[in-house]
């Protein structure tokens, strides 16, 4: 029997494993940290949104300039196929109003141990606190441990949330012109907020269009102590990376001639703060942001409404990012996401590299580059022997 070295215990490792073992390899998962899918329960604190229930080109759209690579991976394992994963293991799901897509559990530990307890009957063993050096090398609670496997998959996730074990260390085991340089992908941005507007900290900003370059989102995000964050956001936060600014439309479904006139009716003693509210709607905090942005304010306000300008100190953190840009280049890659340079390897999953925003989108393409690595893993095995 042919032996397989799955290196990282999440979502796209798991995948990669479960193919593999389905296909008559004997398969061991290396992760770094004590237990599996650490990431992905942490994911499903805030509800574990599976996919996204949509057209398949306007779900493969979300993944920009990487759609024609991932394209055949989609096809293969897209939202349908997730839906019926996940309640082949149990979970049954449902579509929220957004088309998201999560288990009516909504948490990821049932679906973690379900899916661990089918690993364990496919007769995939997991070794946790292996921590990868480079080749089929590990440090391990016993000491160092040398693996000489038949083919091996990497699963090593990208690099934010490093706690969680992806810290992007397994950087150092491939060479430079295979990597591109990892960048945060939906993530908050630092405002170096005026005083007035820390009694807003943490509400959120509702039915607001975000504009950045050719990227608009319409929905919310929160105002923090530490910048802006959010589904919102994130959905822009690429493009803000790289370099556009970003507006908001404050009243997305009023135009600028009816704010106009709203605001024309006024009284004579009516405060500016009571005519945005009852006239337009404007809640206290759209209010402060247009104060924090738009002083001092213009005589005709309704441009700054509908396009404000937002001033921020850049992106927080890498390692605060929910996922990450940059990794593994596919230039390095074969169709089988196989190493050029290392006949027998195959990569998947975050630590390639791709971004999609969330919504799903980056959990379906980890499970499917999973699902294909492992699979062409296993036919480059039966190709050898």
């Amino acid at each position: 029997m042919s032996h397989a070295l799955v290196i990282g215990a999440g979502p796209a490792g798991l995948m990669a494993a479960e193919a593999l073992a389905r296909a008559g390899l004997s398969v061991m998962v290396a992760e770094a940290k004590p237990s599996a899918g650490r990431k992905f329960l942490m994911a499903g604190k805030s509800g574990l949104n599976l996919t996204k229930d949509a057209p398949f080109e306007t779900f493969l759209s979300a993944y920009g300039t990487r759609a024609g690579v991932l394209r055949p991976m989609l096809e293969a394992f897209g939202p349908g196929d997730v839906w019926a994963w996940a309640e082949g293991l149990g979970q049954t799901v449902f579509t929220g109003s957004s088309g998201r897509v999560f288990p009516h559990a909504m948490k990821a530990s049932p679906l973690l141990r379900a899916w661990l307890g089918r690993l364990d009957g496919l007769g995939v063993a997991i070794r946790t606190r292996w921590r990868w050096t480079g080749g089929a090398t590990f440090d391990t609670p016993e000491g160092r441990r040398v693996l000489a496997p038949d083919v091996t998959v990497l699963a090593c996730g990208g690099a934010s949330w490093a706690r969680l074990g992806s810290d992007g260390a397994w950087a150092d085991s491939l060479p430079a012109e295979t990597l591109a340089p990892f960048r945060p992908a939906n993530m908050g941005f630092h405002v170096d907020w005026s005083a007035h507007m820390a009694r807003h900290f943490g509400q959120p900003v509702k039915n607001v269009v975000l504009r950045a370059g050719p990227v608009q989102q319409r929905g919310e995000f929160v105002v923090s102590a530490r910048g802006i964050e959010g589904g919102g956001v994130y959905a822009v936060s690429g493009a803000m990376r790289d370099g556009a600014a970003l507006v908001l439309d404050l009243l997305p479904d009023f135009g600028e001639a009816d704010i106009r006139a709203r605001l024309a009716a006024r009284r004579p003693k009516e405060s500016l703060a009571n005519t945005l509210r009852k006239r337009l709607k404007l809640d206290p905090v759209k209010q402060a942001l247009l104060m924090e942005f738009a002083r001092p304010l213009p005589d005709d306000l309704a441009p700054a409404l509908k396009a404000l300008p937002v001033r921020h100190g850049g992106p927080r953190p890498m390692d605060e990012a929910i996922s990450t840009a940059g990794g593994l280049r596919f230039e390095a890659l074969d169709r089988g996401l196989m190493l050029r340079d290392r006949p027998g390897w195959f990569a998947a999953g975050e630590m390639l590299d791709w971004e999609a925003p969330t919504g799903g989108y980056l959990l379906t393409g980890c499970l499917a580059s999973g699902r294909w690595a492992g699979e062409h893993a296993a036919a480059w095995v039966s190709g050898r022997n």
